[in-house]
């Protein structure tokens, strides 16, 4: 992937925290992310529920892979706010396919940074539904969920953390 340096400058934002440092010079500095996607969650202790659901589902090994990816992650806070006993049907291994979805829908091909995102109207998501971008009071959201913890980079790609657990529509049988 060929990297605009015009297109990822990021826009003012003020609730936004800047990464240190160029965030395109720290993309091209070999060595620097050593950590994959899965591992980039599983250091940042605010994304336990979503690394569990990523387990249970089956598709660490995707996520592990050298093929990058743009994860929207939900919060541990985000997925207590689901409504009661929702969590608990999606981790029920009878289940595993509408939690495979719910975790897909998190999920978009390739390394996208906020600056990127932005410009788009939709996210085209692992799953295969589209997710609506928006913005409302300078605040960069997807399908509803707001970004509240934006580019945090992995070797493999890149995760922007989100205030609420988006769910796909089901599909027709």
């Amino acid at each position: 992937m060929q990297v605009d340096a015009a297109a990822a400058t990021v826009r003012h934002d003020p609730h936004r925290v800047p990464p240190a440092g160029n965030a395109m010079d720290m993309l091209q500095k070999p060595g620097l992310f050593q950590q994959d996607l899965l591992g980039t969650l599983r250091s940042r202790h605010s994304f336990r529920t979503f690394m569990h659901a990523i387990d249970r589902a089956g598709l660490t090994a995707s996520l592990n892979g050298a093929d990058p990816y743009t994860v929207f992650a939900p919060t541990d806070e985000a997925f207590r706010q689901l409504p009661h006993g929702t969590l608990d049907r999606l981790l029920n291994p009878g289940n595993r396919d509408e939690l495979a979805a719910m975790v897909n829908y998190h999920v978009v091909a390739g390394r996208q940074t906020v600056a990127d995102v932005r410009t788009w109207d939709a996210a085209s998501t692992v799953h295969g539904q589209a997710a609506a971008i928006g913005t409302s009071s300078g605040r960069l959201s997807i399908g509803g969920a707001q970004i509240t913890r934006p580019d945090i980079m992995a070797r493999n790609g890149v995760i922007h953390g989100i205030d609420k657990v988006n769910l796909p529509e089901p599909r027709p049988r």
